[in-house]
Order: structure tokens, then C-alpha cells, then sequence
């Protein structure tokens, strides 16, 4: 359900602003996805696994209000 090491470090890479960014909003949001997706693919199989489904939700609402953040960062440049 987690990411490793390596996948969480080629996202940061992927998505850092500058050498060393690790808590951007892009690379926040790269990461809370990667997590979004393998919690998804959890619940698939595991369906009356709430505990792990009100952490999904929780991720998801965490992301929307992180992207609502840069939406309005971005408007006012």
C-alpha cells in the first residue's frame, strides 16, 4: 500500500522545482497520487476494509485541497 524508496525518490525528481525540493505542492501531489492509486487498487480487493478506505478518502480530500492551492497560486501570477 505504501511506495518505496526508489519510486517516491524518481517522483520527486520527476516533479521538484529545484535540486532538493521535497516538499513543493507538485511533488506533494505526485506522491499523495502514487499513495492514492496502490490504496485503490487495495480496496479492489479488499472491500469491507474500512479503515483503509477512510485513509483513501482522507488522501483524496488532502490532494483536492492541495490542487484547489495551486490552482489559485497559478492565477495570481
Amino acid at each position: 500500500m505504501s511506495i518505496s524508496k526508489e519510486r517516491k525518490m524518481e517522483l520527486i525528481q520527476k516533479y521538484c522545482i529545484k535540486t532538493g525540493d521535497t516538499g513543493s505542492s507538485e511533488v506533494q501531489i505526485a506522491i499523495l497520487t502514487e499513495r492514492i492509486i496502490n490504496l485503490s487498487q487495495h480496496m479492489n480487493n479488499h472491500k469491507h476494509d474500512f479503515h483503509s478506505r477512510r485513509g483513501l478518502l482522507i488522501m483524496v480530500g488532502k490532494r483536492r485541497r492541495i490542487l484547489d492551492y495551486l490552482k489559485t497560486k497559478n492565477q495570481k501570477l
